[in-house]
C-alpha cells in the first residue's frame, strides 16, 4: 500500500494512527491538540492553506461505533450517555456544601454535578443539540473595544459567520441571492451545512399544534405585533435583519445537519484528510501531557500519551502503562482541549499561577494567574409540565434503530428523528433596559431537567412531558475555576463556577434574570391548563414568590457551554493571550478554543468557536507569510 492510501486508511478507520506511528514521518507546520469547534477548524483550514497538520485527539472515533446515537439528531441526549464518546467531569456549582447538596443533580458519591463532555474525533460536536446561532454583535465589539483589535469588530467577524454556514433552511433567499438581493447575508457556501427539522408530523399532532398556537398567540401578546423585519426574517435568528436590531420574538433553530444528519468538526476534518492526505494527519488515542519548549519559551512540540482510555473523566478509564510519545511543530503548536483541558493543559506544562503549580510540583515557566480563572457558563433551569395526554407524534418512539420513526429518518430522512425535539423558541431581554436579548427559552418534547447520569432514560419513556428550558445568556458572573490538583496529566482537574453570589454576581442579576425567565414561559402557556397541561411538575405551581422562584434557580440550574479560562486580555487583567491567540510569555504558542473569550458570547456557543477557528486560521497563515519557521516571534 502506497504511503498517501495507508494514511487515508488510517485516519477514515479510526486507527489513530498506530501504522503510522511507527514510520518515520517529517515534522508538521502545526501541531493542534483537539478536534472540536475551534481545533477541527482552524486545523482544516490550514490543511486547505497548504500547510502540513497533526491534529492529536486523546479519544477515538466514536462515530464508528455510536451510529444512530452519532447521526440521528433526536438521538443526542443519547449521544452524551454514550460511553464510546463520552467524557465525565463532576463539577461544583458551589464550594458552600449545603447549598450544593439541595441541587436533585448533585451526586455525593462524586462530590459533583455531571458535566458532561465528549472525548472523541469531532469533540462536542459530536454530542451536541446542533443548535447553530449567531452571537451578538456586541459580544465581538466588546472584543475590540479591550484589545483596540479592529479585526474583532462585528463587521469583521461576519464574514466568519459566512464562512462557516452552508444555509440550506432559506430556499428562496438562496436562489434569490445569485442574482444579487441578499439581505439575509447568510453563508452560502460553507462547510458546515444547517438545516431545520423535516417533521410535518408534529403539525399533524392535534395537541402539539394547539400548543404551538397557543404559545405563538402569547408570545404575539407578549412582544406585540412583529416588525417588518421579523416578519421579512421569518423567525430566522440568523439572519442579519434580526441580528443587526437584536430583535426578540418567536425563532425556530437552525441545526448543523446535512441531510438531518449530524455534521461537524469530524466530518469536516475527514473531508479535508480525503482531499489532502498528504498535509493532514489525526492521532487518535493521543493524551497530551505537556507542551515542549526551548530555552527561550518558543514551543517546539507537544508530549502525549498513545492509549485508549487513559484520562480520568472517561467513563471506564485505564490505568494501563501507555507509550510517552512527541510530535515537534516547525511553526507552532496550537491548543484546543476546551474550558478545562486547555488550562490542565498549560498548568501541567508551567504556565499559570505559580501558587497551584508549587503546590503541585510544577517548575513555574510562564506566571499567568489568569490561566483556568474567569470559568463562565450560561444558567439553565427546567420549568417541566406533564401534558394531559401523550404527544402523538412520538408514538411508537423507542429511540432505537428498531422503530418506526428511525426507519422513516434512515430510508426518508423524514419525521421527529430529524428534529432535536425543539419545539419553539423565543428571545428575550430578560429586563427594560438589556442592551442585548439575554434570555433563550425554548420548548422540547421530553421530560428534561439538567444532566444526571440516566436522565436519557425519561426521554426514551416519557412521551407526555413539555419542557421549557429557560437559558440566560450574557451571564455576569465570572467567578469559576478550572485548577488542576496533581501533576498526573491522566487526572481531571478540579471545576468550580461559584454560581451567583459565590462568584462575581453579588449583584444578583443573573439570579433575576433566571426568574424573569421562568415567569415568561408560564406567561406564554398561560391557557393551556386543564385542557392541554395537566400540571406544572417544576418549579411546580406553588412556587410564585420571587423569592421562591429564587431558591429553585439556585437548587437547580445547570449549564453546558463552559468558556472564558484563558481570557483575550492583558496579564495584568487575568488575560492569558492576545487578540491574536498568542500565549502571553511564550512564542509559537496559540490557544483556538471557547477559553480564549473575555465573555462568553450569545446564545449558543458553537457558531462562535467554529468563527473563531477560522479567524485564527488567518492570523496564523498571515504571520506564516512573513517568516520561516525558525522565525522567533
Amino acid at each position: 500500500m502506497k504511503r498517501r492510501d495507508l494514511l487515508k486508511a488510517a485516519v477514515l478507520a479510526g486507527t489513530g494512527g498506530r501504522q503510522l506511528l511507527s514510520e518515520p514521518h517529517p515534522d508538521p507546520d502545526y501541531v493542534v491538540v483537539g478536534s472540536g469547534a475551534g481545533g477541527g477548524t482552524v486545523a482544516a483550514r490550514l490543511v486547505e492553506a497548504g500547510y502540513s497538520v497533526v491534529v492529536l485527539e486523546a479519544g477515538g472515533d466514536a462515530a464508528a461505533t455510536a451510529g444512530p446515537n452519532y447521526e440521528v439528531p433526536a438521538f443526542h441526549p443519547f449521544a452524551t450517555e454514550d460511553p464510546a464518546m463520552r467524557w465525565d467531569f463532576f463539577v461544583r456549582h458551589y464550594s458552600d456544601i449545603v447549598q450544593q447538596q439541595r441541587d436533585p443533580k448533585f451526586l455525593r458519591d462524586r462530590d459533583g454535578v455531571w458535566y458532561p463532555r465528549a472525548g472523541t474525533l469531532g469533540g462536542c460536536t459530536a454530542h451536541s443539540a446542533m443548535i447553530f446561532l449567531y452571537p451578538s454583535n456586541s459580544d465581538w465589539d466588546q472584543i475590540a473595544d479591550l484589545t483596540g483589535d479592529p479585526s474583532w469588530r462585528a463587521a469583521e467577524m461576519w464574514q466568519y459567520f459566512q464562512r462557516v454556514e452552508n444555509c440550506r433552511h432559506r430556499p428562496p433567499e438562496r436562489f434569490w441571492r445569485t442574482v444579487g438581493v441578499d439581505p439575509t447575508r447568510h453563508g452560502w457556501s460553507g462547510w458546515l451545512t444547517t438545516e431545520v427539522a423535516s417533521a410535518p408530523e408534529i403539525l399533524g399532532d392535534a395537541e402539539a399544534r394547539k400548543v404551538i398556537a397557543r404559545a405563538l398567540a402569547n408570545a404575539l401578546h407578549e412582544f406585540g405585533v412583529p416588525s417588518q423585519t421579523r416578519l421579512e426574517a421569518l423567525g430566522d435568528p440568523n439572519d442579519w435583519r434580526s441580528v443587526e436590531r437584536d430583535e426578540v420574538g418567536a425563532r425556530y433553530t437552525p441545526l448543523s445537519t446535512d441531510n438531518h444528519r449530524r455534521v461537524g468538526t469530524r466530518e469536516r476534518l475527514l473531508s479535508v484528510a480525503r482531499r489532502f492526505p498528504g498535509r493532514l494527519r489525526i492521532v487518535l488515542h493521543a493524551l497530551a501531557t505537556r507542551v515542549l519548549f526551548d530555552a527561550a519559551n518558543r514551543a517546539a512540540g507537544v508530549e502525549y500519551l498513545k492509549g485508549e482510555r487513559l484520562y480520568g473523566a472517561h467513563p471506564e478509564p485505564s490505568d494501563a502503562a501507555a507509550d510517552t510519545r512527541t510530535v515537534r511543530a516547525r511553526r507552532e503548536v496550537i491548543l484546543a482541549g476546551g474550558a478545562f483541558n486547555t488550562p490542565q493543559l498549560l498548568m501541567l506544562s508551567g504556565i499559570g499561577d505559580p501558587r497551584v503549580l508549587d503546590r503541585c510540583g510544577i517548575r513555574t515557566r510562564v506566571a499567568l494567574p489568569g490561566v483556568g480563572r474567569n470559568l463562565q457558563d450560561r444558567y439553565e433551569v427546567p420549568v417541566v409540565n406533564r401534558m394531559r395526554r401523550s404527544w402523538r407524534t412520538l408514538q411508537d418512539a423507542t429511540f432505537t434503530p428498531g422503530d418506526r420513526l428511525y426507519r422513516e429518518w434512515a430510508d426518508r430522512r423524514t419525521g421527529v428523528y430529524t428534529s432535536n425535539g425543539v419545539l419553539l423558541s423565543v428571545v428575550q431581554r430578560s429586563a427594560i433596559g438589556r442592551p442585548v436579548p439575554d434570555l433563550l427559552c425554548y420548548a422540547l418534547l421530553a421530560n428534561f431537567a439538567g444532566y444526571k447520569p440516566g436522565y436519557s432514560g425519561a426521554v426514551r419513556a416519557e412521551h407526555d412531558c413539555l419542557t421549557w428550558i429557560v437559558l440566560k445568556g450574557h451571564t455576569h458572573n465570572r467567578g469559576g475555576t478550572v485548577t488542576i490538583t496533581s501533576p498526573d496529566p491522566r487526572a481531571r482537574p478540579e471545576i468550580n463556577f461559584r454560581y451567583f453570589e459565590e462568584g462575581s454576581g453579588a449583584a444578583g442579576e443573573d439570579l433575576d434574570a433566571v426568574v424573569s425567565g421562568i415567569r415568561l414561559v408560564r406567561r406564554i402557556s398561560a391557557g393551556m391548563q386543564p385542557e392541554l397541561i395537566a400540571r406544572e411538575e417544576l418549579p411546580g405551581d406553588e412556587v410564585a414568590s420571587d423569592a421562591e422562584l429564587r431558591q429553585y434557580v439556585r437548587d437547580h440550574a445547570w449549564g453546558h457551554h463552559a468558556s472564558c479560562t484563558c481570557p483575550i486580555g492583558e496579564v495584568a487583567r487575568g488575560g492569558v493571550v492576545s487578540s491574536d491567540f498568542k500565549v502571553h510569555g511564550t512564542s509559537r504558542l496559540r490557544i483556538v478554543d471557547a477559553s480564549v473569550f473575555p465573555r462568553i458570547p450569545g446564545l449558543f456557543i458553537a457558531s462562535a468557536v467554529y468563527m473563531i477557528g477560522e479567524k485564527a486560521a488567518d492570523a496564523i497563515a498571515r504571520d506564516a507569510g512573513s517568516s520561516s519557521p525558525d522565525a522567533t516571534a
